[in-house]
């Protein structure tokens, strides 16, 4: 059985103070024996009695509804690529679409630098509108680990705070209330290895493997899975094709935060905008670029329109450890940088 918490049980449980978010609730666990809450990131995804899709699907869990968790699973039954599941109230769903995430409401800042500073959603979503007013017009969902850059804080006639976020895409502003997002001090964003110089660091992306690779001189020092390009070599609406380039490359362009998608205003769920991508390091004049992902988590086949997703600690580390350096009060730095191999 699925249920819904009402909206005054769940800010009782949640303290988040606008908005209403679903959520799946347990009926055959204590909280204690909980792991942690799911995101659905997608327009649903199945319920299953066991940890297969070999098995009939019991019901549909929707975008955005809240999960809570109870045991990581390894499937024999795959898929191959990712086989992790979890066990949920009623039964299992795959991993492929949620989203881990967590309530860490925030004391707001009531005063920021003048040309702004970045901030991490730190709640499982929350609604921007457009002025600092729960009741003003809604635009995007901003979601758990996503980024932001603030350059203000305003105060509604209750005298909550609201965040000043800049698009950098559509270059307009919109709020978020000021207790869903966390500052990100500068020591968060130093430089991983500064002391390596730029010819000895060195990404390797394997489009077969669906696996990155980074090197110090030739010491491996992170690797992980990723999500690269749907391989699709004909030209999109945009005349760009979906599949990540191959070839020899530089990091030339960084920013830790993004609006990637159609770069339209709107508030549809469906659409195709993704505000707030994490972490982004361009290496092709097509806009390709390695960046944090809070939409998926199946790493480990290709998924995207042509970038590498990366899990969002892997995209700040590289964010971090590849050059060119971005400064703490920076929302872009251009330079040649790091070398990147896509085989």
């Amino acid at each position: 059985m699925v249920e819904k918490l009402s909206r005054r049980d769940f800010l009782k449980l949640a303290a988040i103070s606008t908005g209403s978010l679903g959520i799946y609730t347990a009926t055959h666990f204590p909280k204690d024996e909980q792991m942690g809450i799911a995101r659905i990131t997608v327009s649903w995804i199945g319920l299953y009695p066991e940890p297969t899709f070999r098995t009939r699907r019991l019901t549909e869990l929707h975008r955005d509804d809240l999960i809570p968790l109870f045991a990581r699973i390894t499937s024999d039954d795959g898929p191959s690529y990712n086989p992790i599941w979890y066990q949920v109230a009623d039964g299992y769903i795959h991993s492929g679409h949620v989203q881990l995430v967590q309530w860490h409401l925030q004391t707001p800042h009531r005063l920021l630098p003048e040309e702004g500073t970045l901030f991490e959603i730190s709640v499982p979503y929350t609604r921007s509108r457009s002025s600092p007013d729960p009741e003003s017009r809604p635009f995007y969902r901003l979601y758990y680990q996503s980024t932001a850059w603030v350059n203000g804080v305003e105060f509604d006639h209750e005298g909550r705070a609201w965040y000043r976020i800049h698009d950098d895409t559509l270059h307009v502003s919109y709020y978020a209330r000021a207790e869903h997002l966390k500052w990100i001090p500068p020591e968060q964003l130093s430089p991983i290895s500064a002391e390596v110089p730029l010819h000895a660091k060195r990404i390797e992306v394997l489009l077969a493997d669906q696996e990155l690779r980074a090197y110090e001189y030739d010491r491996l020092v992170m690797r992980t899975r990723i999500s690269s390009g749907i391989p699709n070599l004909e030209p999109q609406e945009n005349d760009i094709p979906t599949a990540t380039p191959t070839g020899h490359f530089y990091i030339d362009k960084k920013m830790p935060v993004k609006h990637m998608g159609d770069g339209h205003l709107t508030s549809d769920l469906e659409a195709y905008e993704l505000p707030g991508v994490p972490w982004v390091a361009f290496f092709h004049e097509t806009g390709v670029a390695f960046h944090g992902t809070y939409w998926h988590n199946d790493f480990g086949r290709p998924k995207s329109h042509g970038c590498v997703n990366m899990r969002n600690e892997d995209a700040k580390w590289l964010y971090r450890w590849s050059l060119p350096t971005v400064a703490p009060n920076e929302v872009l730095r251009i330079g040649r940088g790091t070398s990147v191999i896509v085989i």
